[in-house]
């Protein structure tokens, strides 16, 4: 068997799948739920797009005057994981959510490729992320990655995650071999934090022309086209 020599770190929320909120709405029922004392103020408005899970819990705690120690974090983030999970099974119920059009097909292509390997970049925490894959039928694809509660900052993902990927394979990717995949602008700056290249994908919270002034490497209006997107992949390691 060849050695992979690409590295392709994808987002989840936007890119990979759409979850319709059960995010938003499992982050505000579990906060209520571990500090019920914060029952009745208002929960301020959160923008997600990019964003870790680690700097939301921050920004939270912050807002409701909480101290932001390990143990408040836990307890959080384990109702939240609660709320997720009977979310995203209410929401499924109700056919809402869905992964992303090609997406199967995208990963299906790329797993097969000897010269790929793929992992996740994301600013859900890990049990999050596994569990909103699994929800959706495609967590199989993806057996590392770098997650929210690594780091508070996005930016500081990429080499983690370029750490996992050689402990899982064996190898050590450079940053000039790893491509982000995501849909929003904090995802091209993670990968110019650390000299990735990056794929922008209007699918998400980000208009195509916002996307577009982030001067992405390549910029797609979806994962539509398996064709398109491994073409796009070929061309960035062409020249």
């Amino acid at each position: 068997m060849s050695q992979a020599d690409k590295l392709l770190l994808f987002d989840i929320d936007g890119t990979l799948v759409d979850t319709e909120g059960a995010g938003l709405r499992s982050l505000e029922e579990g906060f209520f739920k571990a500090f019920p004392h914060c029952r009745g103020k208002d929960f301020p408005a959160l923008d997600l797009g990019g964003a870790t899970d680690s700097s939301v819990v921050a920004f939270l705690f912050e807002h409701f005057e909480i101290d932001d120690h390990d143990g408040h974090r836990e307890l959080f983030f384990s109702q939240y994981i609660i709320a997720l999970d009977g979310c995203m099974n209410n929401f499924r119920n109700r056919g809402k959510g869905r992964v992303l059009p090609g997406v199967p097909e995208l990963l299906g292509e790329f797993e097969r490729r000897e010269d790929c390997l793929m992992g996740l970049l994301t600013g859900n925490i890990e049990a999050g992320a596994r569990l909103k894959l699994r929800y959706f039928g495609i967590d199989h694809h993806f057996c590392f990655g770098a997650y929210g509660n690594d780091h508070s900052l996005r930016n500081e993902l990429g080499p983690i995650a370029i750490d996992r990927a050689e402990g899982m394979s064996g190898q050590r990717f450079a940053p000039q071999q790893t491509v982000i995949i995501g849909d929003t602008l904090k995802d091209i700056a993670c990968a110019r934090a650390f000299g990735a290249h990056v794929i922008a994908v209007a699918t998400g919270g980000a208009s195509y022309e916002q996307l577009e002034s982030g001067e992405p490497d390549i910029l797609l209006a979806d994962l539509a086209k398996t064709d398109e997107m491994a073409s796009a992949i070929d061309l960035l390691f062409s020249s």
